[in-house]
C-alpha cells in the first residue's frame, strides 16, 4: 500500500499542477504501469467500474476496493471545479509478501527482547546470590574466630549495605578484643608494681634457712612463714609475667593480622608510663627525672609495643637496683632518629655485650627489658645500645626511626652515643 500511495501522489501532484497531456503521461509512466487517470466526464477503462470511479469523485474521499487479484486505490483530485480520479493497483502477491516479512520482523524483535530480558535477569540474580553467599561465608569465618575476614560489598543496595555493616561489625570486634587484651596487660603491669615492692620488702626480711643452726619451734615457724611468703611472691610474679607475655603476644599477633602500620607519640607514651611508675618510685624514695617529653614525637611503632618495652626496662631498674636509687628517662630526636633513654644510678651492667646477645636475664625475670626493647626498635630500623650512664649505673637507649623525618644512616651510631650522654639540667619532678 505504501508503494500505491507514492504512485498516486506522483500522478495527483501532476494533475494539481495543471500539467498538459504530455507531462501527465510522463507522470503516469513514472508512477508505474499500475496507475490510471480517470479525467472528469471521460470514461477511461480501468480495473473498477465507471460507477465506482464516479462515486469516488462525488465523495471526495480516498477509497480502496478489493478485487479478485489485489486491491485498487482510488484518490480524487479536484482542479478548477473538475474532479479527476487517480487509480493505482496493488497485486495480492505483493500484499501477502509484505505481511509475511512484517510478521517475521515482529517475531525476531520479540525473540530478541525475551532473550535480553532472560540474560539481564540471570545476571542480576547471579550477582545477588553471589553477594549473599560471600556474606554467609564471611559470617561463618567470624563465628569460627577469624576476625580478619572482610568482604567487598556488592549486589543490590540492601545486600551492599549489609556488607558494609558486616565490615564495621568485624572492625568493632577486633577493636574490642584488642582493648580487652590491652586492659589485661595493663592490669598485669599494675599488679607487678605492688608485687615488686612486696618482693623487695620480703627480701629485706630475716633469712628463711631452717637447715643450719638450732632453732626453737617459734623460730622455725617464723622462718618457714618467711619462706612461704617469698615462695608465694615468686609464684605470683611468674603468673603475672606469663599473663603479660600471653596478652602481649596476642595483641602483637592481632596487629600483624590486621596489617596496619603502628604509629604513636613517643613523648605521650613516656609521660603516661612514668605516671604509672611514679607511685612505686615514691614508695621506694627514688628520685627521678623525665627529660624532653613535652613535644609530640611520632615514631612508627605501635603504642602498646613501645609502652611494653619502656615498662620492661623500667621494671628492670626497680628490680635490680636498691631502693632509693635514682633514675632518669629522656627522649631526644635528631637526624631522623628518636632516642628513648633510661639511666639509673645503680651498679650498671657488668657485661653489656653479653647482655645484648642474650636478650634475657639470668636472674629470674622474663627478659622483657632488652628483648622487647630490641624488637620494638628493630621494627622501625633502629637498635638498642647499653652504656655507662652519667648517673653511674646502666644506660639503655632505644633508637627509633622518626616518623616525620628520613633517617640519616651515616650518623646513626654516633647519634646513639651522643643522645645517651645528653643531659638537660632541669630540677625537680617529671615535666
Amino acid at each position: 500500500m505504501a508503494v500505491a500511495e507514492r504512485s498516486s501522489a506522483t500522478v495527483a501532484g501532476a494533475i494539481a499542477a495543471g500539467a498538459d497531456k504530455k507531462a501527465l503521461a510522463a507522470a503516469v509512466t513514472a508512477a508505474g504501469s499500475n496507475a490510471v487517470v480517470h479525467p472528469a466526464g471521460v470514461n477511461v477503462p480501468g480495473r473498477v467500474s465507471a460507477a465506482e470511479v464516479q462515486r469516488t469523485a462525488d465523495s471526495g474521499d480516498i477509497r480502496t476496493i478489493d478485487i479478485s487479484d489485489g486491491v485498487v486505490r482510488l484518490e480524487p483530485v479536484t482542479v478548477a471545479g473538475k474532479t479527476s480520479v487517480v487509480e493505482t493497483f496493488v497485486p495480492a502477491a505483493l500484499l501477502k509478501g509484505n505481511t509475511g516479512r512484517d510478521w517475521l520482523l515482529l517475531l525476531g524483535i520479540a525473540l530478541g527482547l525475551i532473550t535480553g530480558s532472560v540474560f539481564v535477569v540471570d545476571r542480576l540474580a547471579r550477582g545477588a546470590v553471589n553477594s549473599a553467599r560471600n556474606l554467609v561465608q564471611a559470617a561463618l569465618k567470624v563465628g569460627d574466630g577469624d576476625l580478619g575476614v572482610r568482604i567487598q560489598p556488592s549486589g543490590p543496595r540492601e545486600l551492599a549495605e549489609a556488607g558494609y555493616a558486616f565490615n564495621r561489625m568485624a572492625d568493632r570486634l577486633v577493636t574490642a578484643r584488642t582493648d580487652e587484651r590491652e586492659f589485661v596487660a595493663d592490669l598485669s603491669h599494675r599488679l607487678r608494681t605492688p608485687l615488686t615492692a612486696l618482693r623487695l620488702d620480703a627480701e629485706a626480711l630475716d633469712p628463711d634457712d631452717t637447715q643450719v643452726g638450732m632453732f626453737d619451734q617459734a623460730e622455725l615457724d617464723r622462718r618457714r612463714g618467711i619462706r612461704r611468703i617469698r615462695t608465694a611472691i615468686v609464684t605470683l610474679e611468674g603468673e603475672v609475667n606469663d599473663l603479660i607475655n600471653t596478652t602481649r603476644q596476642a595483641v602483637a599477633a592481632q596487629v600483624a593480622d590486621t596489617a596496619k602500620d603502628g604509629l604513636c607519640d613517643a613523648s605521650e607514651v613516656v609521660r603516661e608510663r612514668m605516671t604509672f611508675w611514679s607511685a612505686l618510685a615514691g614508695d621506694q624514695n627514688r628520685q627521678y627525672k623525665v627529660i624532653g617529653a613535652q613535644m609530640r614525637i611520632p615514631v612508627p611503632v605501635a603504642r602498646a609495643e613501645l609502652a611494653a618495652a619502656l615498662d620492661a626496662i623500667l621494671g628492670n631498674v626497680f628490680r635490680y637496683t636498691p631502693q632509693g636509687t635514682a633514675f632518669e628517662v629522656g627522649i631526644s630526636r635528631r637526624d631522623g632518629w628518636v632516642a628513648v633513654r633510661v639511666d639509673d644510678a645503680g651498679s650498671g651492667i657488668p657485661d653489656p655485650e653479653k647482655a645484648m646477645q642474650r636478650g634475657q636475664s639470668n636472674q629470674g625475670s622474663t627478659g622483657l627489658g632488652l628483648d622487647i626493647a630490641r624488637r620494638a626498635a628493630q621494627s622501625t630500623g633502629g637498635s638498642v645500645s647499653l652504656d655507662r650512664a652519667a648517673l653511674g649505673g646502666a644506660s639503655v637507649v632505644m633508637l627509633l626511626a622518626d616518623a616525620d623525618a628520613a633517617p640519616k644512616q651515616a650518623s646513626r651510631f654516633g647519634l646513639v652515643g651522643r643522645l645517651a650522654r645528653e643531659r638537660t639540667n632541669r630540677p625537680g619532678r617529671p615535666e
